[in-house]
């Protein structure tokens, strides 16, 4: 009995320990969301593109699954500004955006399984706001297009007690926007990748 007590310690905790994600849960995960444009331009002086700096927010996440292995998730987040500047010419804008995504995910493994790792499409709809003129274009006027495109991502979830879980996971979107101004008009790819790292509760 000695033998097997510790067996049974362990088989209850892991039993105690089951990830419910399983058709009809809702789960929400916070954490930190850190975006880092790949981005590429028109050329703004020579050859010469716009350069975008990344900047780390507040991220949320809600889901809710389908199924157990089909889930739909919809992300949302503080604010990210992010600096704008040209290779000869330093900081010239500086601009702010929200990307509310929605994705549809597969989950692998079972229903009560500890690890659950997860792909995910979706949609992507990027909203520029207070965009401001830097350096050689303060005082001037700049602005983006709204930008509508796809989404992708990869993660995974871990399970810390009956409720609670980790969760990484990294995400790509497709942004393309116009940004417009006194100089001129450039096309403008950022197609950043998000990496979030967050703690979740199922509820």
């Amino acid at each position: 009995m000695k033998a097997l007590l510790p067996v049974a310690l362990v088989s209850a905790f892991c039993s105690s320990m089951a990830l419910a994600h399983s058709a009809g849960d809702i789960f929400v995960r916070g954490g930190v969301a850190s975006v880092m444009p790949n981005e590429s331009s028109d050329k703004v002086t020579g050859s010469n593109e716009l350069e975008i700096d990344k900047d780390t927010q507040i991220g949320v996440t809600l889901s809710y699954m389908l199924t157990d292995n089909v889930g739909f998730e919809v992300l949302a987040a503080t604010p990210f500004t992010h600096d704008v500047s040209v290779n000869t010419l330093g900081k010239v804008a500086e601009v702010s955006h929200l990307p509310p995504s929605v994705m549809a995910q597969y989950y692998f493994g079972q229903a009560n399984s500890q690890v659950r790792p997860y792909v995910g499409a979706g949609l992507n709809y990027t909203l520029f706001f207070d965009e401001e003129g830097k350096g050689d274009l303060a005082n001037t006027d700049v602005n983006l297009d709204n930008s509508f495109g796809l989404a992708a991502q990869v993660g995974v979830d871990v399970t810390l007690s009956d409720h609670w879980f980790a969760n990484a996971s990294l995400w790509y979107m497709d942004i393309n926007t116009d940004v417009h101004t006194t100089v001129g008009t450039f096309d403008t790819d950022i197609d950043p990748l998000t990496f979030m790292a967050s703690v979740g509760y199922t509820f």
